[in-house]
């Protein structure tokens, strides 16, 4: 598994990517409130496959279902996001919301992946054993927010293109 940090590092780039999606879609609503609620709720999501596991009910704060199973199970994700997606054009705080946590959560899954342990991502787990917990997770992050920032790029390359063009007239 990734570390903590690095689960709420790739957290905030799913929140960036759901955000720039939702805005792409046209589903961001009046205010862009759409878009700051798939930016929320991805960065909850980037760590909701482990505090989902954790039995707040209990003074011990043990885990309710062993780690790594029910909450880390791709398939399920992954229906949420598609589903989530196709929702989309609803432009409904709570669709975006939701398609926000599902990037958060498959961001999660795609961290926990290159471990030993691996990600139960149909009915068994399945590991790329590339390296230990803990190790590489600069790279992970690295990898998230470069994908993040591929995503959103549409978003901002047409405003800053315009802002050169004022400038320049203004310059002139």
């Amino acid at each position: 598994m990734a570390s903590n940090s690095a689960h709420h590092a790739t957290g905030w780039a799913a929140g960036l990517i759901a955000a720039a999606l939702v805005v792409r879609t046209g589903a961001a609503g009046p205010w862009h409130l759409g878009g700051l609620a798939a930016f929320v709720a991805g960065v909850a999501g980037g760590t909701a496959p482990d505090w989902m596991e954790v039995a707040w009910w209990s003074r011990a704060r043990r885990l309710w279902i062993t780690h790594r199973t029910a909450t880390h199970w791709g398939l399920g994700w992954l229906a949420v996001l598609v589903f989530s997606y196709g929702s989309l054009h609803h432009a409904k705080p709570y669709t975006t919301a939701l398609f926000g946590f599902a990037c958060g959560g498959v961001m999660h899954l795609l961290a926990d992946w290159p471990n030993p342990l691996g990600v139960p991502w149909i009915w068994q787990r399945h590991s790329l054993n590339w390296w230990k917990s803990g190790r590489c997770d600069l790279l992970v992050v690295t990898l998230a927010w470069v994908a993040a920032c591929w995503v959103a790029r549409p978003l901002w390359v047409g405003r800053v293109e315009g802002l050169t063009r004022w400038v320049h007239a203004v310059v002139r």
